[in-house]
C-alpha cells in the first residue's frame, strides 16, 4: 500500500488477551468511529483465548478433528479457517483507504511483517497464488511453512481484521483442522524459526515493537 505524503499517522493500541467475540464487537465500534472520523487510523495489537475462526467459504470437513473445548466461530473477514490463541500476536488494522491512497493493503501487511522478522534476524517470504489455487496470502519461511495468516475486510473504504503471527502457540492445534484451506501446508512459529535459523528468541515485546515499527504505527496518548 503506497501512502500519500499527507497520510495521517497510524496509532498503535496495545491490548492484552481479549475474547474473540468481544474483540469483534469492539471492532464494529472501531470501524464506526473511523468512518465518522472520531478517531484516526489505528493498529490494535492483542491476543485471544483459544478459538478457531472461519470465513464463509470454509468447508465443514476442515473441522473434522478439532480439539474438544476449542470453539469454532464464524467471522466476516476474508480467508478460511485459522487458529487464535495464547502465544500468538494478533493485529487488527482499522484505517481509511481514501486518505492513504490506492494500493494492495494485504501485500503491504505481508511485506511489513517480513521486514519486522528480518529486523529480528529471521528470513521470511511472501508467495503469489497461482490462478485457481487456494490463497497463499500470508508470511512464509523460505521453505514454505506458514508463520503468519492475513484476513482482511473492507467496508466502504475502512479496513478491519488483519493478521495473526505465530510466536510460540500450542502448535498441536494445527494438527486438528485444515488451516487456511491448505491441506498439505505445515504451520510454524517464531519459536521454531529461531531454533532452525540459529537466532535468539526475541521477547513478545520486541516482536510487537518490530511489527508496529515496520507498519509505521506509533503509540498515541
Amino acid at each position: 500500500m503506497r501512502e500519500n505524503r499527507t497520510s495521517p499517522p497510524l496509532g498503535r493500541v496495545d491490548l492484552g488477551e481479549v475474547p474473540y467475540e468481544r474483540a469483534m464487537a469492539d471492532m464494529d465500534e472501531w470501524v464506526r468511529q473511523r468512518r465518522e472520523r472520531a478517531t484516526g487510523d489505528r493498529l490494535f495489537l492483542l491476543s485471544h483465548p483459544p478459538v478457531v475462526t472461519y470465513g464463509r467459504a470454509t468447508s465443514p470437513e476442515h473441522f473434522a478433528a478439532l480439539f474438544p473445548g476449542i470453539p469454532a466461530v464464524p467471522t466476516d473477514r476474508g480467508g478460511l479457517a485459522t487458529y487464535h490463541g495464547p502465544g500468538q500476536l494478533v493485529g487488527y488494522l482499522v484505517l481509511g483507504l481514501r486518505e492513504r491512497g490506492p494500493g494492495d493493503i494485504v501485500r503491504w501487511l505481508e511485506l511489513g511483517i517480513i521486514a519486522a522478522l528480518a529486523d529480528l534476524g529471521l528470513a521470511a517470504v511472501r508467495r503469489d497464488t497461482p490462478r485457481g489455487a487456494t490463497s497463499l496470502v500470508g508470511v512464509w519461511t523460505p521453505d514454505h511453512r506458514k508463520v503468519a495468516s492475513i484476513g482482511m475486510r473492507v467496508r466502504g473504504t475502512i479496513t478491519s481484521h488483519g493478521f495473526a503471527l505465530n510466536i510460540d502457540p500450542d502448535m498441536s492445534v494445527y494438527d486438528t483442522f485444515t488451516a487456511c484451506g491448505l491441506r498439505d501446508v505445515e504451520m510454524t512459529s517464531v519459536r521454531r524459526m529461531t531454533a532452525e535459523q540459529g537466532v535468539r528468541m526475541p521477547s513478545d515485546a520486541e516482536i510487537r515493537d518490530a511489527v508496529a515499527a515496520r507498519l509505521g504505527a506509533v503509540t498515541t496518548g
